[in-house]
């Protein structure tokens, strides 16, 4: 563990070459890279290790074996400018405990935007949007004691003022648990596939353009994560967790975040993390999650403010149900 912390401050320790900064920007879809879990915005995203939740499809499919119930969430993130994104998930474990099956949908809405052109500044009248959306089918199997694996199929959709776009990606996790403090190691390879691109001939102003249906072809906002966490103290009414998480983008550079959770009785959740070599996140994230009962069954509230440099302080709010009495949680 001590190797993993150290990496960040080591200058020319790079466990991945560096593609670097000056490439952002070449992905399309950039919204399935959006972090929607309030618990992982927290910590700062270092959640890919942890022990599997309702939000297990977004940390790490291969964790939703951990969930012995039914389990669902539904978060939304306020990015600014009046633009949304939501993202709920169900999560159904098999009566063999060893496997389990999750459905998600990840949604992105922009709202109304005045269409303008340049001999129309002030609007033409007609409002245009932009909506984003993956439906995914996840499944995981326990292979051993301490080894899980996981996948998720997606199928994405984005419309664009009258351009779309229809295509697939996958999702793909492993989880091995050593048993010690529950010290965890995880890899996820996230929003893998080839190629897509818009299709459309729509035009505001046709003044200088020509009318095309074919547009220029661009890559998955594909990420390469490997983590490692685990609870190094605990007693019978506090715990801490601690995780790092290093992240391997191919459309930014390589980069790495420390997070920590603190537990109380199980009910009260403090969190905070902070990213390193993220353009824009200097600042620690900040978390916090109650527990409460729904009848007999854990119901979760998370927040989660994440700090940016730009662009002010962007909101994360979620809920989750397990469908469990509480005292076997």
């Amino acid at each position: 563990m001590l190797l993993f912390l150290a990496l960040p401050f080591l200058g020319q320790a790079q466990l991945l070459p560096v593609f670097g900064g000056e490439r952002a920007g070449l992905s399309a879809l950039s919204f399935l890279k959006n972090d929607v879990s309030p618990r992982s915005v927290g910590i700062s995203g270092t959640t890919v290790s942890l022990r599997g939740d309702a939000y297990s499809i977004y940390h790490n499919v291969a964790g939703m074996v951990d969930l012995k119930r039914n389990a669902f969430a539904l978060t939304n993130t306020f990015l600014g400018a009046g633009i949304n994104q939501s993202f709920a998930t169900g999560i159904f474990p098999f009566k063999n405990q060893t496997s389990a099956l999750g459905v998600s949908i990840n949604s992105l809405n922009s709202g109304a935007i005045e269409e303008r052109t340049e001999f129309q500044p002030e609007g033409t009248g007609r409002k245009i949007y932009v909506t984003n959306m993956a439906v995914g089918l996840s499944y995981s199997q326990q292979l051993s004691a301490y080894f899980s694996i996981g996948g998720t199929l997606k199928y994405v959709y984005e419309n664009i003022a009258g351009y779309t776009n229809n295509t697939l990606n996958v999702d793909v996790g492993f989880l091995y648990n050593t048993g010690y403090k529950d010290l965890r190691f995880a890899v996820l390879v996230r929003n893998f596939g080839g190629n897509s691109s818009l299709t459309g001939n729509y035009l505001a102003s046709s003044y200088n353009r020509t009318q095309s249906t074919s547009l220029s072809s661009n890559t998955f906002p594909n990420v390469f994560s490997l983590g490692i966490s685990m609870i190094p103290w605990h007693n019978d009414k506090h715990s801490i967790l601690a995780a790092f998480q290093l992240n391997h983008p191919n459309d930014n550079a390589e980069n790495y975040a420390l997070g920590a959770e603190y537990n109380y009785l199980k009910i009260i959740f403090v969190r905070s993390g902070i990213k390193i070599n993220v353009k824009g996140q200097t600042l620690p994230t900040l978390g916090l999650g109650v527990r409460m009962l729904m009848g007999n069954h854990p119901l979760y509230l998370d927040y989660a403010a994440n700090p940016t440099n730009y662009i002010g302080v962007q909101h994360h709010i979620g809920l989750r149900l397990e469908l469990a009495k509480s005292e076997n949680r």
